[in-house]
């Protein structure tokens, strides 16, 4: 006999925008902290009601672009004036100037590499499948569903408990989803 899956949480099923921002603040307040909203469209405030923290990719393209900066910087300096010294028309070693396109492509380049990658480390990318794909439902959430999700790896999940509590807040449709 197999062994049942986990569960991956609880999904609420809302008819209007204002109902799940209703029940986001709700079970926030009850002190639910692991869950997901999946709308069809941005709701103003869900974040903030949810709990979300300000993203981190701000920084790893900040550090993208330092770094890329900073190497186009070295490189000049090493190959003209250790590497390779030539005097050229009485020219310094080192000219800053002339390296402003290699420094602004090399700062853009590690930019762009730290922002891709970034998000896709920082969104669990590449992600073939979704627990949220095993509920019946899910195809409404690009339509005109507003879905809820408690997971299971919150500290105040309980099934029950937690299907009780969203049915209390009008949710339409409830489902236990799996793994």
């Amino acid at each position: 006999m197999a062994a049942p899956s986990p569960i991956h949480g609880v999904v609420a099923d809302f008819d209007s925008p204002d109902t799940l921002l209703d029940a986001v603040k709700a079970a926030r307040a009850k002190g639910y902290t692991k869950m997901e909203a999946y709308t069809p469209f941005p709701i103003h405030g869900i974040d903030e009601a949810m709990g979300a923290k300000q993203s981190i990719l701000g920084y790893i393209v900040l550090c993208g672009s330092v770094t890329g900066f900073t190497t186009a910087i070295l490189l000049q300096w090493w190959t003209g004036s250790i590497v390779y010294p030539l005097v050229i028309s009485g020219k310094p070693f080192f000219a800053f100037e002339f390296g402003f396109p290699i420094i602004f492509e090399l700062t853009v380049l590690l930019s762009a590499f730290g922002a891709v990658f970034g998000m896709f480390g920082l969104n669990g990318l590449p992600r073939l499948n979704h627990p949220i794909f095993n509920y019946s439902g899910v195809a409404g959430s690009s339509d005109d569903r507003f879905l809820l999700v408690i997971e299971a790896s919150d500290r105040n999940f309980e099934v029950t408990a937690t299907r009780d509590f969203l049915a209390s807040l009008g949710a339409e449709k409830l489902e236990v989803i799996e793994a």
